[in-house]
């Protein structure tokens, strides 16, 4: 078969797919069109074809208009730009329309599920696409420029129009340089207070190839911090939003993000005594360090910029594609691939391994050196104050903690007395709510496999003694209850990748009179619901939720109940 890369040529688009991009036929082969609505004639340019039954393109002219396009509000995400905003070229009731279709074709094709979806704005929101995304993760080029990763690129683009962080986030981002191969970490939290982390480039020290010029190059080591970095390495990261500005950005520091699919930002006092020349990148003491830690000499320590632990990271907008060795984002390669008929098409065992790889390099530890801020971001749900890392895990879009935190006390059900699950759990956002139901007579076990975030929703629950949150393993954890007391309601934020067999089968196994279930990969979550469907549960309510404007990705939560025999 010819290579159709880079050739030009006319399709009329039909309905979306799972990604971020609309579904066209030319000469018998499917084409997945970014930056096309549903019904145009566009004329497109292949951006990606690898010999099988489909290919990649993007729309470069629109030739015949949808009624719902509108002027995109994102420079940086067009043809051969960033996997940001992925529909900021239709209005804010089409974007929600076409998540809809998409969660809805998943059920009905991986669970058997035929149900009308509406994809709501966060409560609170409006139809706004702007201004909504309090967490950012950005790569830091070879030349020491902060930017966004190329769609399925590794590129950095050092364009930071992008409209979706809150007003102020990056401010002054782009007016300095950064440690080469460094991520920064962005957080405006609750209170309004900006924190930038940087992270230590993934490989310091050793040879890797940079993202910026492609040429191989040593990451910059320890002792050249704070001097003059015109030239360098580059990136990496972890979680289920998005991603990515786009992955979602789970929220309330879940297990394993890596996302997606959520960082915060206001006040960026630099200190006294660093260098203004913006040449010295993190505004650090210019002093050749000495690697002593503790010290003002030890690399990155300032009186604001300090080093820290290693933390987890997750839930923060990387402004495209996760960079992998393909340059394909983690949430794209747990999507479904189709042939030509629209069927799924296998995962290629090779594929497996690579994404094994990331995962692991992705989440090995990391030094941190907090540039502005505390590090430490402060967070308001249900009249409750938490103090989370900023390069932890929160929800992306400043109400979604609220939004979903209301959705799941409504749905809850639970009565003075009674027992509550909650299943990665983060810092224990739906456990307090829980909590509060069940009062001091019942009880809450939440558990999460991130000791941080265990440890600081410990600290803010102080006061609900009945309330214990446990540092484990979901699957473990669970398996080890199956014979026990049942959970009158269990409550599950899973991974992107979806909870799986064995925890549902043992959830399932316990037979709680209430599930409620969070997804924010719409395949995922209906796999996962036809799991609870063969177990003898059924969908009795379904909200999605628009948490993530102008990308591709949504939130849904289900309320599920058992099955009445007939």
């Amino acid at each position: 078969m010819t290579d159709w890369r880079d050739t030009t040529f006319e399709v009329r688009l039909g309905a979306p797919g799972h990604g971020g991009f609309c579904v066209g036929r030319h000469e018998g082969r499917v084409v997945f069109v970014r930056h096309g609505l549903p019904g145009e004639l566009v004329r497109v340019r292949v951006t990606e074809d690898r010999g099988g039954s489909f290919c990649r393109a993007d729309a470069i002219e629109i030739l015949e208009p949808s009624p719902d396009r509108v002027p995109a509000t994102c420079p940086v995400s067009g043809p051969g730009g960033a996997g940001c905003c992925d529909f900021s070229y239709a209005t804010p009731k089409a974007q929600r329309a076409l998540k809809a279709s998409v969660v809805a074709e998943q059920l009905r094709r991986l669970a058997g599920i035929d149900r009308e979806v509406v994809v709501e704005p966060i409560t609170g929101a409006g139809d706004t696409t702007t201004g909504w995304r309090t967490r950012i993760r950005l790569a830091v080029d070879a030349q020491g420029r902060a930017g966004v990763h190329g769609y399925r690129s590794t590129e950095v683009i050092t364009d930071l129009r992008c409209p979706q962080p809150v007003p102020g986030a990056l401010d002054g981002i782009a007016d300095r340089l950064w440690t080469p191969g460094a991520d920064l970490v962005i957080a405006v939290d609750g209170g309004g207070v900006r924190h930038i982390v940087e992270l230590a480039p993934a490989v310091d020290g050793e040879r890797r190839k940079s993202r910026g010029d492609r040429e191989w190059q040593r990451a910059e080591p320890p002792g050249q911090r704070g001097r003059d970095r015109r030239g360098r390495a580059d990136r990496t990261d972890r979680r289920r939003p998005g991603t990515d500005l786009g992955g979602r950005d789970d929220d309330h520091g879940r297990q394993t993000r890596a996302e997606d699919q959520g960082v915060r930002g206001r006040d960026d006092r630099t200190g006294a005594g660093r260098s203004s020349d913006p040449r010295s990148g993190t505004g650090r003491d210019n002093r050749r360090p000495s690697g002593k830690p503790g010290t003002d000499d030890a690399p990155g320590v300032t009186d604001r910029a300090h080093r820290r632990r290693p933390g987890e990271i997750g839930g923060v907008w990387r402004g495209g594609s996760a960079e992998q060795s393909d340059g394909r984002s983690s949430d794209e390669r747990a999507q479904p691939r189709y042939d030509d008929n629209g069927r799924l098409e296998a995962p290629q065992a090779g594929e497996r391994r690579h994404a094994s790889a990331r995962r692991a390099a992705t989440h090995a530890a990391r030094d941190e050196w907090v540039i502005s801020g505390t590090g430490r971001a402060v967070e308001y749900v249900a009249g409750r104050r938490w103090e989370v890392s900023a390069t932890g895990f929160w929800q992306a879009h400043h109400g979604a903690a609220q939004c979903y935190s209301d959705l799941i006390a409504e749905w809850a059900g639970l009565h003075p007395g009674a027992l509550a699950w909650d299943l990665y759990s983060g810092a224990g956002v739906f456990a307090a709510r829980l909590a509060d139901q069940v009062g001091q007579t019942g009880a809450v076990l939440a558990v999460e496999s991130a000791r941080p975030a265990v440890a600081d929703g410990t600290a803010a629950l102080h006061d609900l003694p009945w309330l214990d949150l446990h540092a484990q393993r979901v699957e473990r954890w669970v398996t080890e209850r199956v014979g026990g007391a049942a959970p009158d309601t269990i409550v599950l934020d899973p991974p992107r990748a979806g909870a799986g067999k064995e925890v549902i089968a043992a959830i399932t196994t316990t037979g709680p009179l209430r599930i409620i279930h969070i997804g924010c990969d719409p395949a995922a979550f209906a796999r996962d619901l036809g799991l609870y469907q063969s177990a003898g549960y059924h969908l009795t309510t379904l909200r999605a939720f628009d948490a993530f404007p102008a990308t591709h990705h949504v939130e849904c939560i289900a309320l599920l109940e058992p099955t009445t025999p007939e």
